[in-house]
């Protein structure tokens, strides 16, 4: 691409960004990403934001780089929706708590294809983004000694040690109240790091620099398991709760570039048309 057109790119970035700074905790009518996200489409922004970056990774809003209180908007929404969140299944799973068996089963059987002889062993296993610790109940501690915990949201944590774990809360060697984009996990611990729906709180570049420091934390053997909604197309900002859903190419080329890789993927089945699709991802 010519000089010229990047120039002019870089210009409609800069005057974007005095409006940014002026946006407070509500997204105002005048910010870059109230025009992006209700006056152009998706594939259109992501057109720009490859110009303007010229980078492969997919690159976010205004809301991933604008700061709030010493935090990216886009971790600080996230933060402020978990708050009303409430303590509970049915806060875990919003409105399809009645598909967390079904979700529990699917996880169960894909992990299964990866523990066993000459695979990952049964020491210890590391959820992450965990919340109540409905994964680490219904997945993690009927197969391993010991587990560790990491939630952003210190009321999950919480609740999952006093009530939600009942005695099996005797097994959690540790609970790390931490975003993911902080977090440095012990080296060499886990067998098994398992990461659902948490993915999508991360920006690229925090997401990929998570998985290299994960990878350094696995014993041998040892695998990270990450299940998440995919997009069927490009990528989404959900602006409620800051979240991205990716399309899985997307999501396989950040692991990649973390220096991972792909084990097996595999579909979810046994949930609802209208949910998004939600696919597992092992890698090593």
């Amino acid at each position: 691409m010519s000089s010229k057109p990047k120039m002019e790119f870089k210009g409609a970035h800069q005057a974007f960004t005095s409006r940014w700074r002026k946006t407070d905790d509500t997204m105002c009518m005048h910010s870059m990403s109230f025009h992006l996200l209700h006056s152009m489409r998706n594939e259109f922004f992501a057109s720009y934001l490859y110009l303007l970056e010229q980078t492969p990774l997919v690159k976010l809003y205004a809301v991933t780089c604008e700061y709030i209180k010493g935090e990216k908007q886009f971790y600080y929404r996230a933060q402020k929706f978990y708050e009303d969140v409430p303590a509970t299944e049915e806060g875990m799973m919003g409105d399809f708590v009645e598909i967390s068996h079904v979700d529990l089963e699917g996880s169960r059987q894909f992990l299964s294809r990866f523990m066993g002889p000459d695979k990952a062993g049964t020491k210890c296993a590391l959820d992450c983004g965990c919340g109540i610790g409905r994964v680490s109940k219904g997945v993690l501690l009927p197969l391993f000694e010991t587990i560790e915990m990491a939630d952003m949201t210190e009321e999950f944590l919480l609740h999952a040690h006093e009530e939600y774990l009942g005695d099996d809360a005797d097994r959690v060697e540790t609970y790390y109240c931490y975003n993911l984009q902080e977090l440095c996990p012990p080296l060499k611990k886990y067998d098994v790091i398992w990461m659902q729906w948490v993915a999508c709180h991360l920006t690229d570049k925090d997401l990929m620099k998570f998985l290299m420091r994960c990878k350094k934390s696995l014993r041998p053997n040892g695998v990270i398991i990450m299940k998440e909604n995919m997009a069927r197309k490009g990528s989404k900002l959900d602006p409620i709760d800051s979240s991205l859903t990716r399309h899985l190419d997307i999501m396989k080329n950040i692991i990649f570039k973390a220096g991972l890789e792909v084990l097996a993927v595999e579909k979810q089945d046994g949930f609802p048309d209208a949910i998004v699709p939600v696919w597992m991802v092992a890698m090593k």
